[in-house]
């Protein structure tokens, strides 16, 4: 559809296509120090879980070595990254937090 302004000149319309922002998973990786019932607390505090299901995601960690935490945009991944790094640390647990893009 044109649109006609006052001087004459035809301006068409232009559609801009705006995709979704890319999407990060938030994984917790194992290591032999960090206590189960921390990894548990870690995933109910920063990542909203129920006990059942962050009992899952932490076995899913334990024996395979990694497990996802959640998929967020790029922004609110390294935000969710850099609090359970500080929250380990301030605990004094090596717990590993790292985000990739899914």
């Amino acid at each position: 559809m044109a649109i006609q302004p006052d001087n004459g000149v035809e301006l068409e319309k232009s559609t801009t296509q705006v995709k979704p922002p890319p999407l990060y998973k938030v994984l917790l990786l194992n290591d032999d120090f960090t206590p189960m019932d921390f990894v548990i607390v870690v995933l109910q505090q920063f990542f909203a879980m129920d006990r059942e299901r962050a009992t899952r995601v932490m076995l899913k960690v334990h024996t395979e070595g990694k497990g996802v935490c959640g998929v967020f945009p790029k922004d609110i991944a390294s935000t969710k990254v850099a609090q359970v790094m500080d929250f380990s640390r301030q605990h004094q647990h090596p717990l590993q937090c790292v985000m990739e893009e899914s």
